[in-house]
């Protein structure tokens, strides 16, 4: 499996058009001091106010911070709110395309806070006016432009929260161009409308979920989570998706595809001054873990991951690379952790099939891990999702290579190979072949090392008939273990004394 780092270094430069509603989050930073005389309302000091872009202005925020060269179109007002929101989009990288809309209000979300505290929350602006078909149609053509100046495909994202630039002239037309975009993300209060878009991914809350949903169909019990995996493939329908991922606050979320792989992610609970723009987090990560080819599993995780990171401290949340770099590399599991045995690998291989991994197999002694072992180890990790090390054991070793080997115990060979980025699974087998592994795991593609023909590789039948491939992978001439060995002995053994009498030379 590709280490995640390394996919979180493609989401760099990817284009993205993102298109919808936008709001100023205008946070105002206050100290207590008493309760006022003339009512019981505390009485504060301002300190400080902080302003940051909301809506579709915060996934494109996010998605600038991730890497990715995000475009904006929006109506904004021509007021003083909608300059602040502008200048917070200048300052973070995000490409302004945005609607200037005379006696359009920009909306306002204001938020009061005491001690991490959100204590007030002021709203003020309106929705656009409708109809407007002006509005719509500047809208349309800076989407046309930049459709027209795109070197490839972009991504598409539309953020939808039903203050009005979304109308059916637009919804229409995106519509119309679904096949202009490589990757559509939508993220609405009402998914109904929206079908016909037939959206790569979607990312409703439960309740959006819930509202998505009519009839029997319908979310349903206190439990969200099961009610919401009960539903999954209801909600796929629903929404014309190719994944579905209902975010479910300090309840993590559940994604599902179209060919029906499930997953959920967890996350815990923080105080609510700190998850303002999660969601936005969320869909930013996910569309561009899913728009640069991550299977769902790991797309998810991704995403959930960058939202985790984003919400710890007050704020309009936003997580940039690093900090997801450093969450993953925080949670990439300990090497020792890939060492198991053959139960508990075919039941996460089940697991991760069930995700829509593709599964790579190989198997040897591995006695002296070289540059020939490392290099065809990396090229098969990257013809699949996951990539299992088969290795002999000791006793398994000495009945193929003699008394004298292995040189290193299979605990040691093990370690070294789990230590290896390209590798996620190291099980230990006795027999001289790996045919029962081989048989539970059930590759998708089975590799060796070497420059000999598939057809002389003993397992290859099985692998077939099973369904896989044999693949002979890049050989490096001169380097082998057992060369090693008798180069490590020959430079070992002490050079003899002269004979007496003789010059010594």
């Amino acid at each position: 499996m590709e280490p995640p780092t390394d996919l979180i270094g493609r989401f760099a430069g990817v284009s993205v058009v993102v298109v919808g509603d936008v709001m100023l989050d205008e946070w105002r930073f206050v100290v207590p001091e008493r309760l006022a005389r003339e009512a019981p309302a505390p009485v504060v000091t301002f300190r400080e106010r902080r302003d940051a872009a909301g809506g579709a202005g915060n996934t494109a925020v996010n998605l600038a911070a991730l890497g990715a060269r995000p475009l904006l179109v929006a109506a904004v007002g021509a007021d003083a709110a909608g300059d602040r929101l502008r200048r917070c989009l200048a300052a973070t990288g995000v490409e302004d395309r945005t609607v200037l809309v005379e006696g359009y209000a920009t909306p306002v979300k204001r938020r009061l806070l005491a001690d991490e505290q959100i204590v007030l929350r002021e709203d003020e602006g309106t929705r656009l006016p409708r109809p407007g078909p002006g509005i719509a149609q500047r809208i349309l053509g800076n989407l046309r432009v930049l459709l027209g100046g795109a070197a490839a495909d972009p991504v598409l994202v539309v953020c939808d929260y039903g203050l009005g630039a979304l109308d059916d002239p637009v919804r229409g037309w995106l519509a119309a161009n679904r096949d202009r975009f490589s990757t559509v993300a939508l993220d609405a209060h009402d998914l109904r409308p929206w079908r016909e878009l037939s959206p790569t991914v979607v990312t409703p809350s439960f309740a959006e979920a819930v509202r998505a949903l009519d009839g029997p169909s319908r979310p349903r019990g206190a439990d969200r989570v099961s009610a919401t995996l009960a539903v999954m493939s209801d909600l796929v329908e629903a929404t014309d998706a190719d994944m579905v991922a209902v975010t479910l606050d300090a309840e993590g979320a559940v994604v599902a595809d179209r060919r029906g792989h499930t997953h959920r992610t967890a996350t815990g609970t923080v105080p609510a001054s700190h998850t303002v723009g999660a969601g936005d987090v969320y869909l930013a990560a996910l569309t561009l873990a899913v728009s640069t080819g991550s299977p769902l599993r790991v797309a998810a995780e991704l995403a959930q991951l960058a939202a985790s990171r984003s919400v710890s401290d007050v704020g309009t949340c936003v997580c940039d690379s690093q900090a997801l770099t450093t969450a993953v590399a925080w949670t990439v599991p300990d090497p020792g952790e890939k060492v198991v045995d053959g139960a508990t690998l075919t039941r996460r291989i089940r697991e991760l099939r069930g995700d829509g991994a593709r599964v790579v197999f190989t198997n040897g002694c591995f006695d002296v891990l070289h540059r020939g072992h490392v290099g065809y180890l990396e090229q098969g990790s990257r013809l699949g999702d996951v990539l299992v090390v088969a290795v002999n054991s000791d006793q398994s070793v000495r009945r193929l290579k003699g008394p004298d080997r292995p040189v290193n115990r299979v605990q040691d060979r093990a370690a070294v190979l789990a230590a290896l980025s390209c590798v996620d699974f190291v099980v230990v087998f006795d027999q001289d072949s790996p045919t029962e592994l081989i048989e539970a795991v059930r590759p998708d593609v089975y590799v060796k090392g070497g420059d000999y023909p598939a057809e002389l590789v003993p397992e290859a039948p099985l692998v077939r008939r099973l369904g896989g491939e044999v693949r002979i992978l890049g050989y490096v001439a001169d380097r082998s273990t057992s060369a090693i060995i008798d180069q490590i002995r020959n430079r070992a053994r002490p050079v003899s004394a002269p004979r007496r009498g003789g010059s010594g030379r």
